[in-house]
């Protein structure tokens, strides 16, 4: 697993219905993805207008989270959803942090060590990112400031990731790049979003088709955001 030159991994947010979906994808083409759950908004029902188009957000339900999940990573998304860059309080902070990463850890059946900042724009402050650092059992967090790139990241509590799915073109063209690359030093494509983006304009499938493209590279890791970043 430490031995790669090249890895790719997945992190989808929300812990909505869709990911069952998502993951019978990643299973067929052999990549791994990290999944961010809202463990008190486990099983709700809701849904979403997104660009004019509704949209289920059904949560998962509790009990299902680890049989759904099996062989990827989950990982924190705060208690409910909150926004850390509007909590001024840091025991709130903590709370939501903390709280959210032992009900998961509890529902996963292993320690939970991951976590993605919730909430679109500005979602973390370096006094939040500080914090989870230090008094909370997270040891990465993935913010949604993409890079465009392939560095390896030094600072994991304020990771960005390469690219998000919702810009179809630019992921493809970004996947393309990462497969050309001959870089000699380590490089991790990074995808994210949310797998009920899929149902906005129906990409499901253009979406299989970029997982065809990057998939079954002999020279490639494929990983869980815990096994490409911390190599556990």
């Amino acid at each position: 697993m430490n031995n790669w030159k090249k890895a790719v991994t997945f992190s989808y947010d929300d812990a909505v219905t869709q990911d069952i979906r998502l993951i019978e994808l990643f299973n067929k083409y052999g990549v791994k993805g990290t999944f961010n759950l809202n463990s008190e908004l486990l099983g709700k029902d809701g849904y979403l207008i997104r660009e004019g188009v509704r949209v289920d957000h059904i949560k998962v339900a509790p009990e299902k989270v680890r049989e759904i999940y099996t062989g990827h990573e989950i990982a924190v998304h705060t208690l409910n959803h909150r926004n850390l860059a509007q909590v001024t309080d840091d025991e709130e902070i903590v709370r939501q942090v903390e709280g959210d990463r032992e009900n998961l850890s509890r529902l996963a059946g292993y320690e939970v060590v991951g976590m993605a900042y919730p909430g679109g724009g500005v979602n973390f402050t370096e006094h939040a990112a500080k914090l989870i650092e230090e008094r909370t059992g997270v040891k990465y967090a993935r913010t949604t400031v993409c890079s465009q790139s392939f560095d390896v990241q030094q600072d994991l509590y304020r990771f960005k990731p390469s690219v998000d799915h919702m810009n179809m073109d630019e992921m493809f063209e970004v996947g393309k790049k990462f497969l050309e690359s001959k870089s000699q030093e380590r490089q991790i494509l990074y995808v994210w979003g949310h797998s009920y983006e899929f149902d906005i304009h129906n990409t499901w499938e253009r979406f299989e088709e970029f997982l065809k493209l990057i998939s079954g590279h002999d020279d490639i890791f494929y990983g869980t955001n815990r096994e490409v970043l911390l190599g556990e």
